[in-house]
């Protein structure tokens, strides 16, 4: 039998092969001098050692509501967009430092400033997957997450996820464990957490994107925000199965039954009562809420009990 081909050293170590399939590399440059750009570029969010405040730029303190922010996120759920355009119009200039952008799209890591301050974001992406949680972008996540808390950078994040992924690859790989990751890290952190709910957001992918169970300092929902256990399609077949089975057009009750339990409990205003969200919030005024939030919790200190280190689920 022939012997199978080698690869190449290109697909065995080379910059595309290890951002995208491996998820060892965090930046790719094109030269020596991007390199360089990447390298003061990223030390300009980070402090110098993890003792200090993260450094702040002078900034003219403007929060005027973004009416761009009103159009950008379909009120259908399953039409995707692009979560970045959501949050280059709510930070400072627009201007957004992706980590690890070609390795599990399905969520988006990386720096940005708010009023001048240094932010770690994290996002559900739900043009990739439609954003779900998979084993690679949990450790992403995770990792990130980790490396802001560290750092004393404030992590804010964007929540679109319908789930985690399904699948024996999946279900074999551990997703279990490795979501589990991003529930230590967020609970884990100390730093100041802001939330904001976009649209979806369900199942335990909600504690996972940190939820209130996670000790979210604050949690935000636009209007098309869905809090829920899992979507309404799936809940009615098992909540109104009895119904459904038994009326003679099961596919208008079907129907009725889905639009009765979305109008009941996949709204913001569900969860609000149920104080899983701190407050609904126009999109455009996410700049001015999200600076409200993080100036309140500048001087945020949480004292822990002594330990010697806590166990990752690794």
């Amino acid at each position: 039998m022939p012997s199978a081909s080698k690869p190449t050293a290109e697909a065995l170590g080379g910059p595309d092969a290890h951002m995208a399939k491996s998820g060892v590399i965090h930046f790719i440059a094109e030269d020596d001098r991007h390199a360089i750009l990447l390298c003061k570029k990223l030390l300009s969010f980070l402090p110098a050692n993890n003792a200090e405040d993260p450094p702040e730029l002078p900034t003219d303190g403007n929060v005027d509501p973004n009416p761009r922010l009103n159009a950008i996120v379909p009120v259908d759920g399953k039409q995707p967009y692009d979560v970045r355009e959501v949050l280059v119009n709510f930070v400072d200039g627009g201007d957004f430092l992706e980590v690890q952008a070609g390795y599990a799209t399905n969520i988006v890591v990386g720096f940005a400033r708010l009023i001048g301050r240094s932010i770690g974001m994290v996002a559900n992406q739900p043009i990739s997957l439609a954003g779900v949680l998979d084993i690679n972008a949990s450790d992403k996540a995770s990792r990130f997450i980790r490396f802001c808390n560290a750092f004393n950078i404030p992590v804010v994040t964007l929540v679109d996820v319908p789930g985690f992924l399904p699948g024996l690859d999946q279900e074999y790989g551990g997703i279990i464990r490795h979501g589990a990751k991003m529930i230590f890290a967020y609970s884990a952190a100390t730093v100041p957490k802001v939330t904001v709910i976009l649209r979806k957001s369900f199942g335990g992918a909600y504690l996972a994107m940190c939820g209130r169970d996670m000790g979210a300092d604050r949690v935000y929902a636009w209007p098309t925000a869905e809090v829920a256990v899992m979507g309404a399609e799936g809940a009615a077949e098992i909540v109104f199965k009895k119904e459904i089975e038994a009326a003679e057009d099961k596919t208008a009750k079907r129907q009725e039954m889905i639009q009765q339990y979305r109008e009941a409990f996949e709204t913001p205003y569900v969860a609000a009562a149920h104080r899983l969200v701190d407050d609904i919030i126009e999109p455009a005024s996410t700049r001015r809420v999200l600076a409200q939030a993080l100036e309140f919790l500048h001087t945020k200190r949480e004292l822990r009990p002594p330990k010697k280190h806590g166990l990752i689920p690794l």
